[in-house]
């Protein structure tokens, strides 16, 4: 009897067709610009060659570039290859460099790869091909579970990303022997990187030590764990779906602190994850989102800021948001009618409302401006009560410290008429009936109502 657990393992796929159909699934189309990400060493040059032999199917302009580290005493060797390759084969060819800091916090070689794949990003192109193959996928899952990674982490590297530039990994499915057996079928020849070799970095290890031991006890475990990450990235893509609901009933780009709260613990940190994504910042640690939960805990009604990495934490009048905590200067801009206009990391609105606001007979004729606040500023907010300092009004209305350089001042000719956070000038509050417009301010995105 024939032991039905007992399946005969598949064959690896063929390299050119599965970058062929991880193209197709991408939508690569005619006259878009794809570069590949060209080391010089076995797995980039086998992909050059591949990418090139599709060109005419898919009929994409295709390019290599080359960064140059500085790090190995053959890096120029290396560049120079590249460059070789790519003119004997009439390839247009980008030579990039980096300098990659000694004491970086990261780490060299994590350093290293940011930089790399930050200047590879600045490149003229629609897609930037990389090499990765199946072990790389299984050495990268691997990789991050030890450092305890969530599911986002754990879902490792997709075959395709959209993006500005997306990125494509055409060789991911496919197995480094498989790669090597195309380079001597093809009669490619590539380089060699002595660092690959190094066992002090923890990726060498992994590679060379850990993954062919797990094969020789669990034979196919490249493959199993490729799928793991596949089934990761699908869960991954459940929790951005959640976040995205969770987002929409907490305000949207104004999240409100009192509904964050209401959200279960999980998917409180879920939504936050999702919130740090949309800045561009990387995921921090479940210690840091934990400390995020807790201050958002604490605080009550007062505002906070706290740093998270390279972005702030910000709470103010039961706002949440997420700002660069180096924050850029705000400089003075016109306002000639527009619907909104770029304050700072955030932006003011100007609604049209009826007999509320600014009234807008009184701006025809006049400089309109934004500005920050300057030396002497005062202004009446309430008819009833005298001119009150900007000092004075920043107290009365709670605006910390740490946001008052930013509040934006609607100045007509040389009077303010609005100060984002405190409110209109009485003297200029639109009557009853009358045409109004009403700015608001919304400070990385929250918005703030007076």
């Amino acid at each position: 009897m024939v032991d039905s657990r007992t399946k005969a393992p598949r064959p690896d796929p063929d390299p050119i067709d599965a970058a062929a159909q991880v193209l197709s699934r991408a939508g690569v189309r005619a006259a878009q610009r794809v570069c590949v990400a060209l080391s010089g060493g076995l797995d980039s040059v086998v992909l050059l060659d591949l990418m090139q032999r599709l060109q005419e199917r898919f009929g994409y302009v295709l390019s290599a570039a080359h960064v140059h580290h500085g790090i190995s005493p053959n890096a120029d060797a290396w560049s120079e290859f590249c460059a070789d390759l790519c003119a004997r084969r009439g390839i247009g060819f980008h030579a990039l460099a980096v300098t990659v800091p000694e004491c970086a916090d990261e780490g060299f070689e994590a350093a290293a790869r940011k930089l790399r794949h930050g200047v590879l990003r600045r490149l003229p192109a629609d897609w930037l091909a990389y090499g990765h193959h199946r072990e790389d996928q299984a050495e990268t899952l691997l990789f991050r579970l030890l450092r305890g990674c969530g599911v986002r982490g754990a879902a490792a590297m997709a075959a395709y990303e959209t993006g500005a530039p997306g990125r494509l990994r055409p060789l991911l499915a496919v197995p480094r022997n498989a790669i090597r057996a195309c380079a001597h079928a093809r009669g490619l020849e590539w380089i060699e990187d002595e660092s690959n070799l190094d066992r002090k970095h923890a990726r060498n290890w992994l590679r060379h030590e850990i993954l062919p031991r797990i094969e020789t006890s669990f034979p196919g475990a490249a493959r199993t764990l490729g799928r793991a990450a596949a089934l990761f990235r699908e869960t991954e893509g459940l929790l951005e779906d959640l976040a995205r609901i969770d987002r929409a009933a907490c305000g949207g780009d104004s999240l409100s602190r009192v509904a964050l709260l209401g959200l279960p613990e999980a998917r409180l940190r879920n939504l936050l994850r999702h919130e740090i994504a949309r800045a561009g910042a990387e995921s921090p640690s479940h210690e840091h989102l934990s400390e995020v939960v807790r201050q958002l805990t604490q605080i009550g009604g007062r505002p906070l800021r706290f740093r998270l990495g390279r972005l702030a934490c910000c709470v103010y009048r039961d706002r949440f948001w997420l700002e660069p905590f180096e924050i850029r200067s705000v400089q003075p801009v016109r306002w000639a009618g527009e619907a909104q206009l770029c304050w700072g990391d955030g932006t003011v609105r100007f609604e049209s409302q009826n007999g509320s606001g600014v009234a807008t007979d009184r701006l025809m004729g006049q400089p309109v401006s934004l500005v920050p606040r300057w030396p002497g500023l005062a202004m009446r907010v309430h008819a009833d009560r005298p001119t009150r300092t900007f000092k004075n009004l920043c107290q009365e209305a709670g605006v910390p410290e740490w946001l008052r350089d930013r509040l934006p001042v609607l100045q007509v000719g040389t009077e303010a008429v609005w100060i984002g956070g405190i409110g209109l000038a009485a003297d200029w509050a639109c009557p009853v009936g009358a045409g109004g417009m009403l700015p608001r301010w919304m400070p990385g995105g929250a918005r703030v109502d007076q």
